[in-house]
């Protein structure tokens, strides 16, 4: 028999399937497609920098999908993010790159291919941290992932036939889907237009499938785990699989965003992938909302476009420099906006944006009846 939702009370369900659903009310679904179809069309009506800005901004989305599974829906605290990123990253270039180049190289440049093999070794990587997982908790399980950050930071530094050395890099991964180039101008669709639609469709992919994730047994083992892994154990959750499991499904996106991320640029090196960079991440998910999706995309989204804005500020406050000249410069009030929002969302908004949007809807449910 068909269930749907009472007419005029569309969150009273009559079954459990109905209510895990992925779309379970007609205004997430009118919303959902009335965003995409907006994002589909944006490449035709904005300029190629506000293009590349925005498919970076989807792909540190799903880097920050990534980190939300395994600190927000698991509860294990990471912070060696960025370790995971510079995996993919340089697998994904290290495959495609030009065997004949001055770094490694196998000149696979087939999209699927070095993709899925960035998100597979990042995800072996971090099915290696994950017994750490098990024995330690908080403060300790984050000062160790730290680690790893500064572990990766001298590998790669010192591993120049990989990684070109620091101040000199290498060529990022080379996109090529159907034969297709898609880093270069076509005939139709400029480099940045393709990029951008490329980085969209991954999103909604990688999305679609963590809250599919989320919403299964597997999420709802890793939601007790992040309660109280104490009561979990006693109930039959096996506490090794599970944080097993998110941590290998958190490096995976990781290690994607990573082989993505430097994409639109075309360019990277050892030093792109230090402390900041986690703390971005960290900001993201705390930012746009623990434990959601659409948190995480927001807090991306937020996180990457808030440069363009800092990048103005010498225009407006004349202490404020674009380099290092002995004022302060852009780069440390980036830095520091990052702690102040960090600090402000935990005090104010815990539930970061994702929280504010539903205040808001609830606000405007209830109109004018609020109170």
């Amino acid at each position: 028999m068909r269930t749907t939702a009472t007419r005029g009370r569309p969150e009273l369900y009559t079954s459990y399937r109905q209510e895990i659903a992925l779309l379970n009310t007609r205004p997430k679904r009118v919303w959902v497609t009335a965003m995409v179809l907006v994002a589909v069309l944006m490449p035709f009506s904005l300029t190629d920098d506000v293009l590349q800005l925005l498919a970076t901004g989807f792909v540190a989305a799903i880097g920050a999908i990534g980190l939300n599974i395994v600190t927000g829906y698991a509860g294990q605290v990471s912070l060696g993010h960025a370790f995971f990123l510079a995996i993919g990253a340089y697998t994904a270039a290290a495959l495609s790159g030009d065997p004949d180049g001055r770094v490694i190289g196998f000149g696979v440049t087939s999209l699927p291919v070095w993709l899925l093999a960035a998100g597979a070794a990042a995800a072996l990587a971090g099915v290696i941290v994950a017994p750490l997982a098990v024995r330690l908790r908080g403060l300790y399980l984050a000062i160790v992932t730290l680690a790893l950050v500064f572990i990766g930071e001298h590998v790669f530094r010192d591993w120049t036939d990989l990684t070109g050395g620091p101040g000199v890099g290498r060529p990022a991964a080379v996109p090529t889907l159907f034969g297709q180039r898609l880093d270069v101008d076509g005939e139709f669709f400029t480099k940045s237009q393709k990029l951008y639609l490329l980085m969209l469709v991954l999103l909604v992919i990688f999305a679609v499938l963590a809250r599919n994730l989320v919403r299964s047994r597997t999420g709802r083992a890793m939601a007790a785990v992040r309660d109280r892994d104490i009561a979990a154990s006693v109930i039959g959750i096996d506490l090794t699989k599970y944080k097993l499991i998110a941590f290998a499904v958190s490096s995976f996106y990781a290690g994607v965003a990573g082989a993505l991320l430097y994409v639109t640029i075309g360019f990277f090196d050892p030093g792109s992938f230090n402390l900041l960079m986690s703390v971005q991440y960290i900001a993201m998910i705390l930012i746009g909302g623990v434990a959601t999706i659409s948190g995480s995309i927001m807090g991306a989204m937020f996180i990457t476009l808030l440069p363009r804005i800092t990048r103005e500020l010498p225009a407006v406050l004349p202490f404020v420099s674009s380099d290092a000249t002995g004022r302060i410069s852009v780069f440390q009030v980036e830095a520091i906006l990052y702690g102040l929002l960090i600090i402000g969302f935990l005090i104010f908004e815990p539930r970061g944006m994702y929280g504010i949007w539903i205040r808001i809807r609830n606000y405007w449910k209830s109109w004018p009846f609020s109170y």
